[in-house]
């Protein structure tokens, strides 16, 4: 697999106040990766900037070789990622339908495939962003950044606050994506074992900085790290 995504020394956050600190990591086409770590360390952080919204101080983030760091975001998506922000972000005032055909770009994924994936938003294509369950604005956060047809997917806590039966229909979404479509996953979540369960690779922060990293089938079974670093019981 070709590299797909790099950050060297990466130092980054909101006007002159530093959240990530000299952080470095590659990712290859197709690979996935669990972002750990406790709450406030930096791990949505590092995704907004991914995408272009914090400030980068130094370091160079670099996709498939070419220098992101003055790239603006919507050349971002353009260029291949996709981004399932933590807040799902619905637009009150547009269907579920025109949620997903405003930012369509071809590939694979189209209306069809998204609904074939997510049935339930087929059903209520014609409703509005506000007039969605909490778990039916998550299937419609993930299938509208499936529609940009990324090549990477960055999910930012796309388990928080759902119902347990959400929660096992979106894993076995997830897998599927992180296993047999060629995609790129980053995967930020608290639920740490689900995490690393649907990933490869994975990566703690702490303050910051990155303080372990390690493939994610061992991490899974470091009790005592996951409990020092990111407090799993």
């Amino acid at each position: 697999m070709s590299e797909l995504l790099r950050l060297d020394n990466v130092t980054a956050g909101y006007g002159d106040g530093i959240v990530l600190d000299d952080v470095s990591f590659s990712l290859k086409e197709g690979d996935s990766l669990a972002l750990l770590g406790r709450n406030g360390v930096g791990k949505t952080t590092l995704l907004v900037t991914l995408m272009g919204f914090t400030r980068l101080h130094k370091g160079r983030l670099a996709w498939r070789g070419r220098d992101l760091g003055g790239m603006p975001t919507f050349r971002r998506a353009h260029a291949g990622l996709g981004w399932v922000p933590q807040e799902r972000l619905m637009f009150p005032s547009l269907s579920v339908e025109e949620h997903l055909t405003s930012v369509a770009r071809p590939g694979r994924w189209t209306l069809k495939t998204v609904y074939r994936v997510f049935p339930r938003l087929r059903e209520r294509r014609a409703n509005l962003g506000n007039q969605l369950s909490g778990g039916e604005q998550q299937m419609l956060a993930i299938g509208r950044a499936l529609m940009v047809n990324p090549s990477l997917l960055l999910l930012d806590e796309p388990m928080e606050g759902l119902a347990p039966i959400i929660v096992q229909e979106l894993v076995s979404v997830i897998r599927d994506l992180t296993t047999g479509t060629g995609m790129a996953v980053i995967v930020v979540e608290q639920h740490a074992r689900l995490a690393l369960a649907l990933t490869r690779q994975a990566i703690i922060l702490d303050r910051g900085r990155i303080v372990h990293r390690s493939d994610s089938a061992s991490l899974a079974h470091d009790d005592r790290l996951l409990q020092r670093l990111v407090a799993v019981a």
